[in-house]
């Protein structure tokens, strides 16, 4: 095998024809020769580019609407044949097929044509064929051959020539081929994703993900974990859609957390009023709605006010100068909304370590889709938890009727458990979080941690009483028994939601009963692990 292999003739076909003229202009005039087919060849020679068809060399016409015209034993026998191979090269000669060196193709564009919402024919005819194969081919043989699939590739190609005398090293055409790959199993989990979807397979039988490397981190969770960032290719508006303004780069747990405020936040529509969530460590330590963003803010603030220091905000309407001074008075670590007023990113310039991201828009939080966990020796697979619950839904089962305030605080609470690790206890009051009991063993436990930080709360502010006195509070799942409707009694709670289903619903019923508290069942659980 030969380290340096000289480029004497390229096979180039491509959909995306960004940066083509010029990289083909560069191949050019280094003497290589240039076949293509169809539009490549097309826009190719309109460019005044010397080419040669590939059906000219196949000696067959592209046919069958452009479905056959690479696959061909003179095409895959040139990205095959092992140049150091005296049978190869002998049965290269003896049929009349011509060396290829360097293979550029990126495929038909399904993924693009799946996310406009083409229908089922379409999506068909937008799977490639010939590029695939033609690229496991280039990259089998790359001890010879070089391949190409990403346009920011070609700079790289152009550089790698010029260092190396217009030869490509074995090391470059490895790292070369094992982007294709990649390329072509990305391609395929995405065709059959889809296909997945189409015929209504919840469960197919082999599952694929794929992603495209957005960013190198530092590190993971912890400084001894490698990480990196990738993106799935889809347009929900989020921290993987984000334009970051300022500040350095973000850390693994800084994506995580942001993801996790943003979606949160974006449970709340903002045509119903401004919306604000505060994260740390991948739980909400203070939401808030409000007459205004900065409202919105100061009260998810004053719900945790210790746990919000170097937190994460995010919110559901644009960001406007006020509320990022108030955000600005503390160390924040993110900050992500749809949109930031540029008086609000002029106040955040002064904040070097602030980052601020704008998404544009806010996810859909009913939006179908899956979230996955690896597991030893496999991952689990889920639809994601976009359940939700409306207000006809609510089954009231005490004596005591809810008031329509209350109501309105239940709902509000029962959408921010959601986003709470189980189990989870949301203490509301006024659309507000006033306390939040988070990832404890005891349902229990996590009831008294949420007062708990409601009395501190308390006492920082000043205030007479903890405001989870006449609060509502919700559960993310069933209470087991009494105890925990007692001890949020014992908080000063008036009504609870919760969904309902425990061996013990009617000694749980009884109690609240006779702490003269308000029930209401939404038969809808919300764990999160």
């Amino acid at each position: 095998m030969t380290d340096r292999i000289p480029l004497k003739r390229a096979l180039i076909s491509v959909s995306d024809k960004t940066g083509l003229l010029d990289f083909a202009r560069a191949l050019e005039a280094r003497g290589v020769e240039i076949l293509s087919t169809g539009g490549t060849a097309k826009a190719l020679r309109e460019a005044g580019l010397i080419v040669k068809d590939v059906a000219e060399v196949t000696g067959f016409p592209e046919m069958m609407d452009g479905r056959v015209k690479t696959l061909h034993p003179v095409v895959h026998g040139g990205l095959l044949a092992l140049r150091d191979n005296d049978e190869h090269m002998a049965a290269a000669e003896s049929h009349g097929i011509g060396m290829i060196d360097l293979l550029v193709v990126n495929l038909y564009p399904f993924e693009e044509t799946v996310a406009r919402g083409a229908g089922y024919d379409d999506c068909i005819e937008n799977i490639d064929i010939g590029g695939p194969a033609m690229i496991r081919a280039a990259s089998k043989n790359h001890a010879f051959v070089t391949v190409v699939v990403d346009v920011e590739d070609y700079a790289a190609v152009l550089a790698e020539l010029d260092a190396n005398d217009d030869t490509t090293t074995y090391a470059f055409r490895q790292r070369q081929a094992q982007i294709a790959y990649a390329r072509t199993a990305a391609y395929d989990a995405a065709v059959s994703a889809w296909m997945a979807g189409a015929i209504g397979n919840e469960t197919p039988r082999r599952r694929a993900f794929a992603g495209t490397l957005a960013q190198s981190l530092r590190y993971g969770e912890n400084p001894h974990q490698s990480a990196a960032f990738y993106k799935d290719g889809s347009d929900r508006a989020g921290v993987a859609t984000a334009k970051q303004w300022q500040g350095k780069e973000l850390s693994y747990n800084n994506i995580n957390d942001t993801d996790a405020a943003f979606e949160l936040v974006a449970e709340f529509d903002p045509a119903e009023g401004p919306a604000v969530a505060i994260i740390k460590h991948a739980n909400p330590c203070g939401v808030a709605r409000g007459d205004s963003a900065l409202d919105a803010y100061r009260r998810a603030y004053d719900c945790d006010r210790t746990s919000a220091f170097g937190g994460i905000v995010a919110l559901n309407t644009e960001l406007d100068g006020d509320t990022a001074r108030a955000i600005a008075e503390i160390f924040t670590e993110v900050v992500i909304a749809p949109a930031a007023s540029d008086e609000a990113k002029e106040i955040f310039a002064a904040k070097k370590n602030l980052r601020l991201l704008t998404t544009g828009g806010l996810p859909d939080p009913a939006a179908p889709g899956l979230a996955f966990r690896q597991v030893a020796g496999g991952f689990l697979v889920q639809g994601r938890d976009n359940g939700r619950v409306l207000r006809a839904d609510l089954q009231v089962v005490t004596k005591r009727q809810p008031t329509e305030a209350e109501l309105d605080d239940l709902l509000f609470a029962w959408t921010v458990a959601k986003h709470v690790k189980s189990n989870a206890i949301v203490y509301a009051k006024d659309l507000a979080t006033v306390g939040i009991g988070a990832g404890q063993m005891s349902r229990v436990d996590s009831t008294r941690i949420g007062q708990r930080k409601s009395q501190d709360m308390a006492e920082a502010l000043g205030l007479a009483q903890a405001p989870t006195i006449g609060s509502v509070v919700s559960s993310d799942a069933f209470f087991p028994f009494a105890d925990g409707i007692e001890a949020l009694a014992e908080a000063g709670a008036k009504a609870v939601i919760q969904p309902g289903g425990s061996m013990r619903d009617a000694e749980v019923i009884a109690a609240a009963d006779q702490l003269g508290l308000a029930m209401v069942f939404t038969g809808q659980r919300h764990f999160r692990h």
